[in-house]
């Protein structure tokens, strides 16, 4: 059975700051908790303003503090940013604090431009050819093998569920190597997903940790009461898909009406291509995205990216996107 899961980039709202973001996050949790979600992740970004997950392991801790039972973790986190060591002690720690439901989602990119990534790690000059490596090394932090002479606390022992994340073919190649997890970012970088996915099941070697392939892949999703309202709703995301695009990062805009027909057609095929993953609409409309979804790619979990401007409208739209999903449990 498909499960569904929720990834929060933690967006800071126009005319906002970044603590009223970080506040949101434990009402969100638990509202994606009573929903009956799978998984809260929270995606680690550096020196964006309209992004204040940089200090992920915290905004993972705010996530099950407010929670029972969900899993939480990253979606992901950036390894070539940090020590092996530090992570393993940062999610040791929320380990310790949630146990047996912590999850380390990891990622190659730095997610920040060559002077924030020179700023976070003084020598990062061969980190991500080092990837593979690193995965490894923290990985023996967690299970002592092999034995690196060194013990994180709490670390060592931690029971973490260690996913590779990627938005092109190296994450899948690497994944099926080591036997692990694989989630793809097509809520934004969505031209690979059916090759990644081919290759990550094709070359998938079973592990101590997972006998069988088991993938996830990211949509964007709004829903309402009408298609017209949830197209409005979800012009902030579009805003600031064109806003990245373009090299103008800022805060999650205010919606506006008939935002699409104001594009110039160049920006907009641009936007289309962003978001060949997304569904936007009744939950009707989104249900039979979502079931399109499944069936092109055959997925394990589908991963909700869902932010909206106005906070209500956002828990309205994610409580709609999972009444959209349970219909999908019901024709099957």
């Amino acid at each position: 059975m498909t499960k569904l899961s929720f990834l929060d980039l933690v967006n800071v709202i126009d005319g906002e700051t970044s603590g009223d973001a970080i506040r949101r996050v434990g009402p969100m949790a638990a509202h994606v908790e009573a929903l009956g979600f799978h998984r809260y992740w929270i995606a680690e970004h550096h020196g964006m303003v309209g992004v204040a997950a940089a200090a992920t392991a915290l905004i993972i801790a705010e996530a099950g503090r407010a929670t029972n039972h969900i899993r939480v973790g990253s979606g992901g986190i950036m390894l070539p940013n940090h020590s092996p060591f530090i992570i393993a002690e940062q999610f040791g720690t929320l380990d310790a604090l949630f146990p047996g439901r912590v999850d380390l989602g990891l990622g190659r990119a730095p997610g920040a431009d060559g002077r924030l990534a020179q700023a976070l790690r003084h020598d990062q000059r061969h980190e991500a050819e080092e990837f593979p490596r690193g995965v490894v090394e923290l990985r023996a932090h967690f299970t002592g093998e092999p034995d690196l002479g060194l013990v994180a606390v709490p670390g060592r022992g931690a029971d973490i569920e260690m996913w590779i994340l990627g938005s092109s073919l190296y994450g899948a190649q690497l994944a099926a190597a080591f036997g692990m997890p694989y989630a793809f970012a097509s809520h934004f970088a969505p031209d690979l997903l059916d090759e990644a996915l081919e290759i990550y099941r094709r070359d998938f070697k079973p592990s101590a940790w997972l006998s069988a392939p088991y993938c996830a892949a990211a949509m964007s999703a709004v829903a309402a009461d009408t298609s017209e309202e949830a197209v409005f709703i979800a012009s902030s995301i579009m805003q600031n898909f064109v806003a990245l695009r373009t090299g103008r990062p800022g805060k999650l805009p205010r919606p506006v009406e008939n935002y699409l027909e104001r594009l110039p057609m160049n920006v907009a095929a641009t936007l289309s291509q962003a978001l060949q993953c997304s569904a936007f609409g009744t939950v009707e409309e989104v249900a039979r995205s979502i079931r399109q979804f499944i069936k092109r790619t055959g997925v394990d979990e589908v991963i909700v990216h869902s932010p909206a401007y106005d906070f209500d409208a956002r828990k309205r739209s994610v409580a709609l996107i999972a009444e959209a999903f349970a219909s999908l449990e019901v024709d099957a």
